[in-house]
């Protein structure tokens, strides 16, 4: 399957459950419930958005930054129990911990601070790879949560790690792994040059996000921000700083067209 098929199969989850009733999978019964679900979903703290998946192709994404851990566990439970699975971005320490508890099955990266719950039925894979390129090692966690992100989707990944333009040599012997690539995300703090380096040597869609890694005249990710605002290479786009996740879904919604 195409990514552009695959990505249809992920929007349309109308058809998906026709499939599931045609087959014997699913009920009459079970079927015109979940088609008579409320769009939405109410919680004390959250009003959870149930027709993402129908209307986007991927469920709602839990940002856990500034969320206890029993209201991300509250979410994620209703999440969990319509079938679809879940994925946190951002999530602190003890968030981590209390899914863990939660959900034996849930997939952990502490250094993305991810967790990742796949649901019922399979995202389709795809062929097509996006490659996630580091200038450095202190990227890291940026470049993971666009990995997380990108495996969530149904996407393949190649990591390509601290080849930053210190040493240009490191960017150069990894040419081949890049042309391989259908979108390369291209992570960078300090200077934030590496992006239009990749964009000079690749014809495929360049995403660059800057970190908020460097010294104190880096403002935060704002000096490396302006450098790949300003890219001469073409076909460059940036996303916000330190925002590694809308680069995956970026790179994903290029993909599935």
């Amino acid at each position: 399957m195409d990514a552009r098929s695959r990505g249809r199969v992920r929007r349309d989850r109308v058809r998906s459950l026709l499939d599931e009733l045609a087959a014997g999978r699913l009920s009459v019964e079970a079927a015109l419930q979940q088609l008579d679900d409320a769009p939405v979903d109410e919680l004390p703290f959250a009003t959870l958005d149930r027709h993402r998946a129908l209307r986007q192709g991927f469920p709602e994404v839990v940002f856990g930054q500034g969320k206890t851990p029993e209201q991300v566990r509250g979410i994620t439970e209703r999440l969990a129990a319509h079938g679809d699975g879940f994925l946190v971005t951002r999530a602190e320490p003890a968030v981590l911990d209390t899914l863990r508890a939660a959900f034996p099955a849930v997939e952990v990266n502490a250094v993305a601070r991810t967790a990742l719950l796949r649901g019922a039925t399979p995202v389709p894979r795809g062929t097509r790879a996006v490659a996630v390129v580091t200038a450095g090692t202190s990227d890291l966690p940026v470049a993971e949560e666009a990995c997380v992100t990108l495996d969530a989707t149904g996407h393949p990944v190649l990591r390509v790690t601290d080849v930053g333009v210190a040493g240009l040599h490191r960017i150069l012997a990894k040419r081949e792994t890049l042309h391989d690539a259908a979108v390369v995300i291209v992570v960078a703090g300090m200077d934030g040059a590496l992006p239009s380096v990749v964009g000079g040597l690749v014809r495929c869609p360049v995403i660059a996000v800057p970190t908020s890694v460097g010294y104190g005249a880096a403002f935060g990710g704002l000096a490396p921000l302006l450098t790949m605002l300003n890219s001469c290479a073409a076909g460059v786009t940036v996303c916000n700083i330190d925002n590694g996740f809308g680069a995956a879904v970026a790179a994903a919604r290029i993909l599935d067209g």
